[in-house]
């Protein structure tokens, strides 16, 4: 993606089931438990470089000794400080991160809070080991200030009012009302199907209790990842199948989706078991994952993103009229490559049933990100541009159609201002974008970072149709109609937006996109082209969440939160509308 947006987090649970002697003796470690949760947490370092943490619980603690170790860091490069903050501990002292069970983190600063005290796991305190509650977790709700208003009118004073520490208090909540049942303590499920059962978002929470209990709860709609796995030596569960792969050298089919509304509860002894927590929902597993945030080196993740390219195709050559001989094909680095790989080999399929060929490489370079203080935006302009290069002498002057391929386009600043400008420095005749991706017509709010209207090029260019078509009232209407509308219950409000955007087609969407992308003094043609939506549900056929692109919310508070978020833009709030 040419645009850099914040989305998911990333978490790694273990609990190791022999004693630490086995360890020693199999592994020739100590610290074998250590050792595979940071080698977790490093394959899924795409999935946070903002902030990072790791707890490790011991089963048994001895009396004056606490039972978990706990560091944190939201240093410039989170993780190797983590892993060096624990390695001074673990020096220092033989015990430390010596535990059975571990929990670790990392973080994207979705809301550009950066401080230690952001990072998970959160933690509660508790002179009862059942009742020290350690959580971590990828989430974001849409109703994090309607939970801390009932919390707080039952008398819960919350420090924090960020999402972690709302869930915190809430699964804590429920712990303190099962455990003072007069029937007795039912089981972890019931508490995390009393407190999660309120949140409207998506969740894969993570969590260890003080007396060796740990957790792994996934939203009903499947809505973020998670995978488990276990062996006669360890449970483990994380974000991505390939983190637990890489751990464990396990293979693809071991390693097991955690179904979306279902707790993995880990008892004490070991044993693992999955119980039902939340009502069954429609499965809407977010499409994102598949198309940028996961990585490729999952085995089903990198099959469909060829499936996007080979159906990118038939696009292209129509765009090109069949023309393949005066065509150079590349992608923008680094996550479209995949999908440019089942481009290229549909391409090469269909040249050579004429006898031809395709001319291909990577035309596009990503340079180390430039970082300036160069008060003269103009100059800062053009340092920006270099975040990328180009490979000169690919592509012929005058001739060629150079087509590059890019997972998504949500803002298009970095398409406007560095790629398109340095690519046109090759002298093509046109230059086609192909996103693997439809246009982010809508908001986000269960995770990605886009959740105004004001970044989202798509509805910029909604807005300059409706202008120049004479048009605008029916945006102030649609305003006045959210407006409306915010004052229901969730459940009762709809989705503004898409009313408008069913006012324009698709062809003349693009088209007023293609204008806002194009950098002034380009000299190539452009033009723009977008998956479409059937053809992303043939490639991504199990993960239906695509709320971004066809405005349909999975809960009801994405209905609240894109109504919001267009009364934010026509009032000017540059604020998030959740």
């Amino acid at each position: 993606m040419s645009d850099p947006i914040r989305h998911e987090c990333g978490v790694a649970l273990l609990r190791l089931r022999r004693p630490a002697a086995y360890y020693e003796k199999a592994y020739g470690t100590g610290a074998y438990g250590f050792q595979k949760a940071v080698l977790m947490l490093e394959k899924q370092h795409n999935r946070g470089q903002d902030g990072a943490g790791l707890a490790s619980l011991r089963l048994h603690p001895a009396q004056g000794q606490p039972c978990y170790d706990l560091e944190k860091s939201a240093a410039q490069m989170p993780l190797a400080d983590l892993v060096a903050r624990c390695g001074r501990r673990i020096a220092a002292g033989p015990e430390a991160f010596r535990g059975e069970l571990f929990l670790g983190h990392l973080r994207y600063a979705t809301f550009g809070r950066h401080e230690v005290a952001a990072c998970h796991p959160f933690v509660r305190d508790s002179a009862f080991l059942n009742r020290v509650l350690l959580l971590a977790g990828n989430f974001n709700l849409t109703d994090t200030h309607d939970l801390a208003e009932t919390l707080a009118k039952g008398g819960h004073h919350l420090p924090s009012l960020a999402d972690g520490a709302v869930i915190l208090q809430c699964i804590i909540h429920a712990l303190e009302r099962e455990h003072a049942r007069p029937e007795g303590f039912r089981g972890l499920e019931h508490v995390l199907r009393e407190a999660a059962s309120r949140f409207d978002g998506a969740f894969t929470l993570c969590g260890m209790l003080g007396d060796g209990t740990a957790f792994a709860l996934r939203d009903a709609h499947g809505i973020r990842p998670a995978y488990w796995w276990e062996s006669d030596e360890a449970v483990a569960v994380a974000s991505e199948r390939p983190a637990i792969q890489a751990a464990f050298d396990a293979p693809t089919g071991a390693v097991r989706e955690l179904p979306p509304g279902q707790a993995l509860i880990v008892a004490p002894d070991g044993t693992a078991t999955l119980r039902p927590c939340l009502d069954p929902a429609p499965r809407r597993a977010c499409v994102f994952e598949r198309i940028y945030f996961s990585r490729a080196n999952d085995a089903e993740i990198h099959a469909e993103r060829k499936r996007l390219g080979h159906a990118l195709t038939p696009q292209i050559v129509r765009a090109v009229r069949g023309d393949l001989d005066n065509l150079f094909v590349g992608y923008i680095p680094n996550s479209a490559q995949v999908c440019f790989h089942g481009l290229l080999e549909t391409l090469l399929g269909i040249a050579a049933t004429h006898g031809r060929t395709v001319r291909f490489g990577q035309v596009a370079v990503k340079d180390a990100r430039f970082r300036t203080f160069i008060a003269d935006e103009a100059a800062r302009r053009d340092l920006a541009m270099h975040v990328y290069d180009v490979t000169y002498g690919l592509v012929r002057p005058g001739t060629d159609t150079l087509v590059v391929v890019d997972d998504s386009i949500v803002r298009g600043n970095t398409m406007r201002q560095a790629i398109l400008p340095i690519l046109d420095r090759l002298g093509p005749r046109e230059i086609i974008v192909a996103s693997s991706a439809p246009p982010i017509l809508y908001p986000d709010c269960y995770g990605i970072d886009m959740a105004t209207l004001d970044e989202l090029v798509a509805f910029n260019a909604l807005e300059d149709i409706l202008r120049e078509t004479g048009r605008i009232e029916a945006l102030r209407e649609a305003y006045a109609e959210a407006k409306r509308q915010l004052a229901l219950p969730d459940a009762r409000q709809t989705n503004v937006l898409r009313a408008l955007y069913a006012q324009v087609p698709t062809a003349a969407l693009i088209a007023a996109i293609t204008r806002r992308l194009r950098p002034a003094g380009l000299r190539a043609r452009l033009r723009i082209l977008f998956q479409t939506i059937p053809d992303l549900r043939r490639c991504c056929p199990e993960h239906r969440g695509d709320w971004y692109f066809t405005g349909d919310y999975p809960t009801p508070g994405g209905n609240r939160v894109v109504n919001r978020a267009l009364v934010n833009h026509m009032e000017h709030r540059h604020e998030r509308a959740y």
